[in-house]
């Protein structure tokens, strides 16, 4: 897989910060980084898929169970 480079800008105290965290974890800024935003992202799909299936519930309240939905699918 290729790899670009992403540059952001921090103020002395973040960037400080991160490091420091990263390396007690014994990972690199880098790595750090793209792990908390892919967690970030995932986070905010999980959430979005919840509200999602919040809204279509109190639309339709009714519920099945796994037997109901097996036998009805046979």
């Amino acid at each position: 897989m290729s790899s670009s480079t992403m540059t952001i800008r921090l103020n002395t105290e973040d960037k400080e910060l991160i490091t420091a965290y990263a390396k007690t974890f014994g990972k690199s800024v880098s790595d750090f980084m793209r792990e908390v935003a892919l967690q970030r992202i995932e986070s905010e799909l999980d959430l979005k898929a919840w509200e999602e299936a919040k809204r279509e519930f109190d639309n339709d309240p009714i519920t099945y169970s796994a037997e109901e939905i097996a036998h009805k699918y046979r």
